[in-house]
């Protein structure tokens, strides 16, 4: 028992001693614009895992991205592995010191991003409807500026502080 109870311990220290600030990325090329990779259409495919690792659900999404007045929009398209579909359309604003705050229907509050370097990091809380029950679930999303066409973003997703999965997608900007 004590040696499990250490176990646990030793494992939240090490994960406390995760990356959480984003400028730790702030030196790295080439440098993350949100406003010029989301502008125009660009392509994703993903998937989530249960924090087992199994994947459970894959996608692909159609992003069209276009500024109208001081706002990004980003209408997203998903198309499901099993066929069903999905929208989200977030309304993005840059506030005077460089983070960005966005909105979608099924995010509660505010999703609050800053970039730094070639990353990313966006916070907010999704509802998730599963089996006819609508969850909020907490999302530490990061992004990462692979080159001018390609971005990876590693996002979990927790309840209570507690992981209960993550989702991967790679982004590619058509030309």
């Amino acid at each position: 028992m004590i040696k499990k109870c250490l176990l646990i311990l030793v494992a939240y220290l090490v994960s406390a001693c995760a990356i959480t600030d984003v400028n730790h990325y702030k030196s790295v090329k080439p440098e993350f614009d949100l406003e010029k990779y989301f502008t125009g259409t660009t392509d994703a495919w993903g998937m989530f895992q249960q924090r087992n690792g199994a994947v459970v659900k894959r996608f692909h999404v159609v992003i069209e991205g276009k500024r109208v007045a001081d706002e990004l929009i980003l209408d997203e398209q998903f198309v499901y592995d099993d066929g069903s579909k999905q929208q989200r359309i977030w309304k993005l604003k840059k506030n005077p010191d460089g983070r960005w705050i966005g909105n979608a229907s099924d995010v509660q509050g505010d999703a609050i991003g800053e970039a730094a370097g070639n990353a990313f990091k966006w916070q907010y809380t999704l509802l998730l409807p599963v089996d006819g029950t609508t969850y909020a679930m907490s999302m530490d999303d990061w992004m990462y500026l692979i080159d001018e066409q390609t971005l990876v973003n590693r996002a979990r997703m927790s309840k209570f502080g507690i992981d209960v999965g993550e989702v991967t997608l790679f982004f590619r900007r058509r030309t």
